[in-house]
């Protein structure tokens, strides 16, 4: 006989907490594609939030095992007019799942599985595989990071970290517990009803009245669930500061006259995915914020998301400003330095050298890695000074993002973890 057992206890909002955490492993890449492709749909402000996630359902069919018929037949198909013996009947015609305007009455198919992740689930999806490249432990004990270590057990906790065994072991001593006086009262009406059966006497109706008892005691002990969520137990996980290295992130953003909104926008969507992205993997980093068109300033995070200022362009004057900033604040022997540029490349033409001499001599030998980010197909004269540094410098990137749809794929290749 064939056993199935269901999992249907329920968890928040009525979800089963096991199979749940099944699906999710199970169909691991259809989500993180799916999640990718949500990501170019999203505001910056709804980038945080929970979001509904589409999954073809061909993707998502279990595999099943049926019986052939085998061997040869014969059959009549009344009202055949077409085919003869012998005849190789063509496959059935037709799409499934085509959308249009028109109408059809031909093919069919089937809706799309949908269901909603929580924020931490997309949030874990969308940084999953993400690193600082180049990371190195400059100085033990300066700034600790957190990991999560075995610390016993707990009667709460997610689906992944039961401990079955325990759980089990739980079950069973409260099946016990509940069990054993009900099983001693089964035990001694069960001997006191064969004592009276083996009376010659007429004693039916106690028969009868310990019988019914009998019946009733043991649906009793039946009805004892095997598990409950009472017996419940999970692996209990504390977070643990471990040493391990500083850093500090320097986002270079240019806000000149031509950095039209379009442009702006793709770059600011860029930092907020690199900010999300530091804020939620490591425990303390520090970010410095620089925004530059003529004059560079080193702002606080509101004023470099939302600061409408604008004027010509001097890009050296913010790379300027970051060696300064590293000089006196952030020792490369004690810091991992890193930094992302956002900009179309338009610059004054005497000042792109200029640039690529400060990022070769004075940055780049004191920095982890340093990603370049042109929102702009143009190639100017600052990517072609740019390009030389790439070939010299393993811990330079550049890269282009012309469309939202370009941001998350860009940024996962910058800061895919290195294996």
């Amino acid at each position: 006989m064939l056993h199935q057992i269901i999992d249907r206890r329920l968890a928040g909002k009525n979800k089963s907490i096991a199979n749940r955490e099944r699906f999710l492993r199970r169909f691991r890449s259809h989500i993180r594609r799916a999640v990718s492709d949500a990501v170019r749909d999203r505001s910056i402000k709804e980038i945080e939030n929970s979001k509904s996630i589409s999954i073809p359902r061909k993707d998502i069919s279990e595999p099943v095992f049926r019986h052939g018929p085998g061997g040869k037949r014969e059959m009549i198909h009344p009202g055949n007019d077409q085919y003869m013996k012998g005849d190789k009947i063509d496959r059935p015609t037709g799409g499934a799942g085509q959308g249009g305007s028109a109408a059809s009455n031909e093919g069919d198919g089937e809706d799309d599985f949908v269901f909603q992740l929580s924020r931490e689930e997309f949030m874990q999806y969308f940084f999953e595989d993400l690193e600082l490249p180049h990371l190195v432990k400059t100085q033990l004990s300066a700034v600790p990071d957190v990991k999560n270590v075995r610390s016993g057990y707990a009667a709460e906790g997610t689906p992944n970290n039961i401990d079955i065994v325990r759980s089990l072991r739980s079950a069973l001593g409260r099946r016990i517990a509940l069990g054993a006086p009900l099983v001693t009262e089964l035990a001694r009406l069960e001997a006191e009803l064969e004592l009276i059966k083996a009376d010659t006497g007429d004693r039916r109706i106690e028969i009868e009245e310990l019988a019914e008892a009998i019946h009733h005691l043991k649906g009793k002990i039946w009805r004892i669930p095997f598990i409950d969520p009472f017996d419940l137990r999970y692996v209990n996980r504390i977070r643990q500061p471990t040493p391990s290295s500083q850093a500090v992130m320097f986002c270079v953003m240019d806000v000149s006259g031509s950095m039209d909104e379009q442009r702006k926008d793709l770059a600011k969507r860029f930092f907020i995915l690199l900010y999300l992205f530091l804020t939620r993997n490591y425990e303390k980093i520090e970010v410095v914020f620089i925004r530059h068109h003529t004059r560079a300033d080193e702002v606080d995070e509101d004023t470099f998301f939302h600061s409408t200022e604008s004027g010509g362009t001097v890009v050296s004057s913010a790379l300027e400003l970051m060696d300064q900033i590293i000089t006196q604040r952030y020792d490369p022997s004690a810091w991992n330095i890193y930094a992302a540029q956002a900009s179309d490349g338009d610059n004054w033409g005497d000042d792109s050298p200029q640039c690529r001499a400060l990022l070769a001599e004075r940055i780049l030998p004191r920095t982890r890695y340093f990603a370049y980010i042109q929102v702009a197909q143009e190639e100017q004269n600052l990517w072609m000074e740019y390009q030389t540094l790439a070939q010299s410098y393993g811990q330079f990137a550049m890269k282009k993002v012309i469309a939202a749809s370009d941001i998350y794929p860009v940024f996962r290749e910058l800061f895919e973890k290195q294996i």
